[in-house]
């Protein structure tokens, strides 16, 4: 046996993997998706060019960056190949659980909208949009993102079908929406992949989101049902249970005296910390043996009539910093969605039918979560001051990284 010293030791060390050979590795997770070789490959070309520095994420560049003289490959993927999506993104609820899974881990849901012309891609229809800030022709989709001390991503993906489009026979079978699907409201889609994301296992110990799922009793009472912790945002006329009686969330926070508001910090921004000043109220709810809920307030610093509001359900010892840092968490969503779009083309698809959108969608929901894992484990190597590894087999390699299952 050679014995190991400091001057042979660059013939026991071999370079890191590169980008492009752990990319390699990783989507070999997917290979049980694609039962047929040219369709698996074709899904390995299709999340490269997602993930690839072009431009414009159409077809054609998609085409053009993986070496294909036309875009009848992509397009083939997209619609008239056999796989299921969904299978896709129950891998990608794996991969969040082995790298990004947490026991402080956040779900959260919110929508955003895709701008379109004309009338015949699925769910298209004159509707607010908070891509455009505007009521303009869209499709919108609710999503399910995942954050915790170790990352965040989107993990799943829901088509918002308007009542119109639900009822219409003619523009369903065109766009190819399945017999089994009813119209739905955006707060029972997000319960919808919060299921899939329980059944799953993945570790969520508090749901936050936006005024339209936190003003849905249904939603909250489900939630509270399964013993859920979250901390909803809700409207400022939103009535609460207080002294036996209902009240304003607005006007029970003007009784607040000054000095039962707090200056503190929701969490890091880009411009640094985010500072406002808090205030915490319990209310009067049906009991619910170690849980109760609050009121919580939210004031700018530099206008005090500038006021958002959360109805929080959690542990009775939860104290208000969690609240305050969950209720921030919700803004890991919107870079989600502002990366997703920049980064792996979310928003740069071209088809029509019920089931392209969540063949694109779950696709490029998938290069976002690779990417967020691969740039964590790049960055946890370079912390470590390595660049290189003692030799081992390929095989090794693969499960000491966990990107493929022993």
């Amino acid at each position: 046996m050679t014995t190991l010293t400091l001057s042979n030791l660059h013939e026991h060390l071999i370079p890191l993997p590169s980008w492009e050979e752990q990319l390699d590795i990783a989507l070999q997770r997917l290979d049980p998706c694609f039962p047929r070789k040219e369709v698996r490959q074709q899904a390995h070309d299709y999340l490269k060019g997602l993930l690839s520095p072009v431009e414009r994420k159409n077809g054609w560049q998609l085409a053009e960056y993986v070496g294909h003289n036309n875009p009848y490959r992509i397009q083939h993927l997209l619609d008239r190949a056999v796989w299921d999506a969904d299978d896709v993104r129950d891998e990608l609820t794996r991969l969040v659980i082995q790298y990004l899974g947490d026991p402080d881990g956040v779900a959260v849901f919110d929508e955003t909208g895709f701008l379109k012309k004309g009338q015949y891609s699925c769910g298209v229809k004159r509707q607010y949009s908070g891509t455009a800030g505007r009521i303009d022709n869209c499709q919108v989709g609710v999503f399910l993102g995942y954050a915790s001390a170790k990352g965040h991503t989107l993990i799943d993906r829901e088509l918002y079908l308007p009542e119109e489009w639900a009822e219409d026979k003619d523009r369903r079978e065109k766009a190819k929406v399945p017999e089994k699907i009813e119209f739905a409201t955006k707060p029972q889609l997000a319960w919808k992949m919060l299921e899939r994301a329980y059944l799953a296992g993945l570790s969520i110990s508090f749901v936050t989101g936006d005024t339209v799922y936190g003003d849905n009793p249904d939603l909250r009472q489900k939630l509270q049902k399964r013993g859920q912790s979250y901390v909803l945002a809700v409207p400022t006329d939103t009535r609460l249970g207080w002294e036996q009686g209902q009240i304003r969330a607005q006007t029970l926070a003007r009784r607040l005296g000054e000095q039962e508001w707090q200056t503190l910090s929701c969490g890091a921004g880009a411009k640094g910390e985010r500072l406002f000043d808090w205030a915490c109220l319990p209310l009067d709810a049906p009991e619910q043996e170690g849980f109760g809920h609050w009121l919580l307030a939210r004031r700018s610093l530099t206008d005090a009539t500038e006021l958002a509001y959360y109805l929080v359900f959690a542990p009775l010892d939860t104290p208000l910093s969690r609240m305050i840092q969950v209720a921030g968490t919700r803004w890991t969503i919107e870079v989600g969605f502002e990366n997703a779009k920049s980064e792996v083309g979310l928003d740069e698809y071209e088809v029509r039918s019920w089931h392209g959108w969540y063949r694109h969608m779950t696709l490029a929901l998938f290069a976002q979560g690779l990417l967020t894992v691969l740039k964590k484990d790049h960055q946890e190597q370079t912390e470590k001051g390595g660049s290189c590894r003692r030799s081992q087999s390929l095989k090794s390699f693969k499960q000491s990284r966990g990107l493929l299952y022993p």
